[in-house]
């Protein structure tokens, strides 16, 4: 399998603080044990959520809403997925189990307060492309209908003009959600805030040991920058 993964000219000329890590993880499967490690980053996130007011007062956090609030979209409408996850642990205490995979990566990333996506990369045509949409593609809700994201939304888009986020961090696409045979996936971390090049390579550091213990090595892992700024696989 042969794969890209980067962001488009346009998202690093509106957001020079970016700072995307990347893991590409083979040898997936559903047995895998994670309860120590994904209780480990639940309470690191539940002594940080404890240390301040509530997940809006995370740096990490206000950056995305910042972001967000530049791109036309209220930050208490549309969030972030680690401020999602962070807002649902906070008022529940836990998060509900999933997949060993995705259970680990929400863990990690309401630890870091950083949005982490995890794609089947089997239901992804080519690549992935952070892009703003030009109006024709189409995006499958876990609702099960099909949404065409307004142009101008950023997206992350393969190379078949599926959707597979939409809103940049904010909500991922069924389509290549992780499942009972995924195998093979991209994992993806972005931030904004201002110690991002320092705690993005810590997260993917901490991902690559987790992986390691219940799967097998990251196969590829990449912190990408503006003049370096595609994994290709």
């Amino acid at each position: 399998m042969h794969f890209f993964f980067s962001h488009s000219p346009d998202i690093w000329e509106r957001h020079p603080e970016l700072v995307p890590g990347v893991l590409v993880a083979q040898g997936i499967h559903r047995n895998a044990i994670v309860q120590a490690q994904v209780a480990h980053y639940h309470a690191i996130a539940r002594a940080r959520l404890g240390a301040v007011g509530t997940e809006a007062d995370l740096p990490e956090v206000q950056a995305w809403r910042r972001t967000f609030g530049r791109m036309g979209l209220k930050p208490t409408q549309y969030r972030c997925a680690s401020e999602s996850l962070l807002r649902r642990f906070r008022k529940e205490g836990s998060l509900p189990p999933i997949h060993p995979l995705v259970d680990l990566c929400n863990a990690v990333s309401v630890a870091f307060a950083i949005p982490i996506a995890v794609f089947d990369l089997s239901q992804v045509s080519e690549g992935l492309e952070v892009r703003c949409a030009d109006g024709t593609e189409s995006y499958l809700a876990f609702s099960g209908e099909t949404e065409t994201p307004e142009r101008g939304e950023v997206i992350f888009a393969d190379a078949d003009g599926r959707a597979h986020a939409r809103r940049w961090t904010h909500r991922q696409s069924a389509r290549s959600a992780v499942r009972d045979d995924t195998s093979h996936v991209l994992i993806v971390a972005e931030a904004l805030h201002a110690n991002a090049a320092a705690d993005v390579p810590q997260l993917l550091a901490a991902l690559s040991e987790a992986l390691a213990e219940a799967w097998a090595p990251p196969a590829a892992c990449a912190v990408l920058r503006k003049d370096a700024p595609r994994l290709v696989y």
